[in-house]
């Protein structure tokens, strides 16, 4: 039973259909009429050679049988032989292309008609010379004959049809004849040797088909591959490349000649190396990256996702590239061949990316991550070479008041300058960086010298606070700055960066402007800072806070008019804590937030207790100014205590105005509108502005008692400064309080200089509040 083949197989010749071959059927799922047709081409290219050779043969067999046969008779048929022979090699050449088209019917026909005529020609000699010839006569023609079958096997398997006609008609005719005359040894040979012929026909054939169809596999495989590869230059950024065992190139695909900047014919058989170069490749200048490039194609080494940078056109670019060495039948080495791309925009981005990881945008210096990384390198040299390297943190002063009062942009701005006057103190031992905000660092790689980290932090200190020039601005910002010293004061990254801040934050402390090196006791400040700050957070919770009233007097009956409520803390941890050193730490984690409402609730409740004419002056951090809930905490304040409006005076410095003067001056008009006054505190030691007191109306200003002291010291500067003072808030319908009064010619002085109100120890201390009832119970004045 014929077996069918799937057309994608791997095809042995046993396994072709034996129909097929013959060209009865077209089984096996190949593509016959391609199959056949290009067999028809192949032999139509050898019929001359074919007809010339059984001319030949028909002349010897010709020859044989001069004497006994005629000689016209031989000539005649041989000539007729010749024709046939010819007019079918003419027919076989219009058949050459047969294998890229199909054969119509009547060729066909021709070609089995042609088949017939020569073996009905070569039975001319069997039928009607061999009766007259001798046995030695017919022993010749019958080689002659087994040559001819032979010779029509062999060069007819291209076409197994056609030779199989032909042999069949010539063994029909001898075995014919051998029947006729009896010869039955004869007619078996004939028979055994038509049989063999057959099948090594037959066996030949398939041989044949089973290589063409695999050729034809191939090519098609072959076809694909070079289809694929089309598509993958035309549809992809990459591209083929392939060079000869010289390095020059070969087979230029057009993407990689659009690549190399030229055309495919100026690329082919030049050297690779010189094309992607440029100019300096002979004076041994190129990359790092294309001499490596050029020591893999010289180790014939394989490659994958080989980084290059090349020079196109005097343009440089970068390429990805990967190859594989090529080699022959014989494993020797023929050349490279691999793929590549142009990775220029990528290698860009990734560069791009890269300085947005380590270069601050607004200052274009290094930023956190890189000057940690230098940090880390120079504590490693420094502990190779036993020497010295420092750390510098800078942080502005005041520079959040410009801020907050010109805007972020204008805040930019400044800080670009103040980067480009670091960066212009800046040399190779030197390395300056933004960590963020107004916070700024310097490595020092060698700082062996003992007196150079201090020459450098003058020379920044001086450098930044020279006055500044923004958008018709003049500004002027100082700075702090705090050292530590590696190995010394750290051996890792974190702990001089730690020990330098603390340095830093104590140079902050200090007022500003000035050089803090880093100290072991600093360690413990800032322990107990923390240990402050954590028990000052649960001081609420355990009911540490308590209120003391220091009174304010009238400055001509020196009766009370109100009280100062002045918070205190009595810690369990630390025992009595003194204000000034839990105030500021309370506004830096914004703690004052919840003790503020606290203190605000707890004096209005308290001073309920007291006479109606006597107010409850409360002070108010900034922080809770800015809190958008402030003015309901005052709300619920006097509502749950019952307190009057009127008797409620919120007390408020001028740096409020630095941080939000639009947010703080609604919440002093909310309050305002509630009935309660605000009393401006410390007025003229601070970011004084007349502006301030137009825009929003208080109803008391407090002279700073610094003023006061001067006064009573004969300062003329202090006696003018509280005259226009009282002059001002007079004509502006305000009244004024003088703090830091201690003595009676204190008291008596103000008094004289038109003073409404007193405050200080002269009159009382701050006392708790059965002590102020006290005051109010004697019904006695404070003389």
């Amino acid at each position: 039973m014929e077996q069918e083949v799937a057309p994608s197989a791997v095809v042995t010749p046993s396994e072709l259909p034996i129909s097929s071959v013959l060209g009865l059927t077209e089984l096996g799922g190949h593509d016959w009429a391609r199959l056949r047709g290009g067999i028809v081409t192949h032999a139509s290219r050898n019929a001359n050679f074919r007809s010339l050779g059984s001319v030949v043969l028909a002349m010897c067999a010709g020859l044989i049988f001069l004497g006994s046969i005629e000689w016209y008779w031989l000539a005649g048929w041989v000539i007729i032989f010749a024709f046939i022979q010819l007019r079918g090699a003419q027919m076989e050449k219009t058949l050459v292309d047969a294998e890229r088209r199909t054969l119509s019917k009547s060729e066909k026909r021709r070609q089995a008609f042609l088949a017939v005529a020569r073996g009905a020609i070569w039975s001319v000699p069997i039928i009607f010379f061999a009766p007259y010839g001798t046995l030695e006569q017919c022993l010749t023609l019958a080689l002659i004959y087994a040559i001819s079958v032979a010779c029509v096997v062999q060069l007819m398997i291209l076409a197994p049809p056609i030779a199989l006609i032909s042999v069949s008609v010539i063994a029909i005719s001898g075995l014919s004849v051998a029947l006729v005359t009896q010869l039955w040894m004869l007619a078996v040979g004939i028979c055994f040797y038509y049989v063999i012929s057959v099948l090594g026909l037959i066996e030949v054939a398939r041989v044949h088909y089973a290589a063409r169809i695999a050729q034809s596999g191939m090519a098609e495989k072959q076809e694909v591959v070079s289809l694929l590869l089309r598509e993958f230059e035309e549809n992809e950024a990459d591209w083929l490349w392939e060079i000869d065992p010289t390095r020059r190139l070969r087979n230029v695909s057009p993407r990689f000649a659009y690549s190399l900047g030229c055309s495919q014919s100026e690329a082919e058989g030049r050297a690779l190396l010189e094309l992607i170069a440029g100019a300096n490749w002979k004076d041994g200048e190129s990359p790092v990256s294309l001499h490596d490039l050029a020591d893999r194609l010289k180790n014939q080494e394989n490659f994958s996702n080989f980084l290059v940078q090349v020079t196109i056109k005097g343009e440089d670019r970068w390429w990805e590239l990967s190859g594989t060495p090529l080699r022959n039948e014989k494993g020797r080495f023929s050349g490279f061949r691999g793929v590549g791309s142009d990775v220029t925009e990528r290698r860009q981005s990734s560069e791009k990316i890269e300085y947005l990881a380590r270069f601050d945008t607004l200052t274009s210096l290094p930023n956190r991550l890189q000057l940690t990384e230098s940090l880390g390198e120079a504590l490693h040299y420094a502990a190779q070479w036993r020497s010295r390297c420092a750390l510098l943190m800078i942080d502005l002063d005041r520079f959040k008041a410009v801020n907050d009062s010109l805007g972020h942009l204008t805040g930019d701005k400044l800080l670009a300058q103040v980067s480009s006057r670091l960066q212009a103190l800046m040399n190779e031992n030197l390395i300056c960086g933004r960590l963020g905000g107004d916070e700024f660092a310097i490595v020092i790689r060698d700082a062996s010298h003992p007196d150079f980290v201090r020459t450098v932090a003058r020379e920044v200190i001086d450098a930044l606070s020279e006055p500044y020039k923004v958008d018709q601005h003049t500004l002027y910002v100082g700075a702090s700055v705090g050292s530590a010293i590696g190995p010394r004061d750290g051996r890792t990254v974190e702990e001089l960066m730690r020990n330098a801040d603390l340095a830093l934050y104590r140079a902050k402390d200090a007022g500003g402007g000035e050089h803090c090196k880093f100290e072991p006791s600093l360690h413990a400040s800032a322990e107990e800072r923390r240990q402050l700050e954590a028990s000052l957070r649960a001081a609420l919770t355990r009911d540490e806070f308590v209120l003391h009233y220091q009174p304010v007097v009238d400055a001509h009956d020196h009766s009370i008019v109100s009280f100062e409520a002045l918070v205190r803390w009595d810690s369990a941890e630390h025992g009595f804590v003194s204000p000034g050193k839990f105030i500021p730490l309370a506004e830096d984690t914004r703690l004052i937030v919840p003790i503020g409402r606290w203190v605000l609730f707890q004096a209005c409740q308290e001073a309920t207790n007291w006479p109606d004419h006597v107010k409850v002056n409360v002070n108010v951090s900034p922080e809770q100014l800015l809190e958008p809930e402030f003015h309901q905490d005052v709300v619920d304040a006097l509502s749950i205590t019952g307190l009057r409006p009127h008797r409620l005076e919120v007390e408020v410095t001028e740096s409020i105005f630095m941080r939000d003067a639009t947010i703080a001056r609604n919440s002093l008009e909310q309050i305002m509108a509630l009935g309660c006054s605000v009393a401006l505190d410390d007025f003229g030691t601070g970011y004084s502005s007349l502006g301030y007191l137009r825009k929003l109306r208080f109803s008391t200003i407090k002279v700073d008692r610094t003023f006061v002291t001067g006064a009573a010291q004969g300062s003329n500067e202090s006696l003018a400064i509280i005259n226009a003072v009282v002059a001002m808030a007079k004509n502006m319908r305000m009244t004024t309080t003088a703090e830091g009064v201690e003595t009676s010619e204190e008291a008596e002085l103000i008094r004289s200089l038109g003073c409404d109100k007193i405050q200080g120890f002269y009159f009382g201390r701050p006392m708790c509040e059965k002590d102020a009832l006290k005051l109010f119970n004697s019904e006695r004045k404070i003389a």
